[in-house]
């Protein structure tokens, strides 16, 4: 797995003479705000789709154009892009950014607004048991799933996860001179998925809107070094997604949920108050 910044700054960072105990601060501060970016490496567990259109409708070969059926068990992959940075818009790529704000001298608490940039991709050329009906029809069999076929389906404008997460960092090792920390932090929170979704559906292709589909909860735990002004994360994250309004073909919405796991590496800013 390659990521656009090497993993190992981090702990070159880290490992200048973290072997004395922590001096107090030099100054009393009201907090720090910080805001970092980074990108991210995804995984994700096998989802079972549900599709579903109540159109009375008919197409031009007088079929009704309703459909209610269920892909089981389908497998989907991230793009990350990180091949295209040096030649494209950072926010091409699989990126995330924080926003937080510790709240004391120690900074072991903060708050952080956190999102994902997280794309979700249906593996093509798979094969899915389908059940449902289809334009009036009832299905019960395995079905291979590609454009070719009958359908692509992929969140690869991003499945977007905004969450509040609250923070908790514990430090465990400081410089001598106490301008460099090193500490392991864990998040947990909880907020909402907001997808655009590329869809093609018996012969019609949708690149949709943004928009709220469900909800996300998730944790995430790892490392950070500080100096005064700079920090740097390296973590890894799981997240519940469950999607209950994604948009379709005409009318027709699709629902699934599905277990991530992200490896995410940012760089950011702090500033005291």
């Amino acid at each position: 797995m390659k990521y656009p910044f090497p993993v190992f700054f981090l702990f070159f960072f880290a490992s200048i003479n973290f072997f004395a105990q922590e001096a107090p601060p030099v100054k009393s501060e009201k907090g720090r705000f910080y805001f970092s970016w980074g990108y991210n490496k995804d995984w994700f567990s096998k989802s079972d789709i549900h599709f579903k259109n109540s159109s009375t409708e008919y197409d031009s070969e007088n079929q009704v154009k309703s459909y209610d059926f269920i892909l089981y068990n389908i497998e989907a992959k991230d793009r990350p892009g990180f091949k295209d940075i040096p030649n494209t818009e950072l926010t091409i790529p699989q990126y995330v950014y924080r926003i937080g704000y510790y709240f004391n001298d120690k900074r072991d608490l903060a708050i952080e607004l956190n999102f994902d940039h997280v794309k979700y991709v249906m593996r093509d050329w798979q094969t899915a048991r389908l059940k449902g009906t289809i334009h009036g029809q009832y299905y019960d069999l395995d079905t291979m799933i590609s454009p070719d076929n009958f359908l692509a389906f992929e969140h690869s404008d991003g499945a977007n996860f905004l969450l509040l997460n609250i923070v908790k960092r514990h430090k465990l090792l400081n410089s001598k001179n106490t301008r460099h920390h090193l500490s392991a932090i864990i998040k947990v929170g909880a907020g909402i998925g907001i997808p655009k979704t590329r869809v093609q559906l018996f012969g019609e292709t949708l690149d949709n809107r943004f928009h709220v589909a469900g909800f996300i909860a998730g944790s995430e735990g790892g490392l950070r070094y500080d100096s005064r002004y700079f920090f740097a994360e390296y973590t890894a994250k799981g997240s519940f997604a469950n999607f209950t309004n994604v948009l379709v073909i005409g009318e027709g919405k699709a629902s699934h949920h599905f277990w991530t796991l992200e490896n995410i590496l940012t760089i950011g800013l702090q500033f005291p108050l």
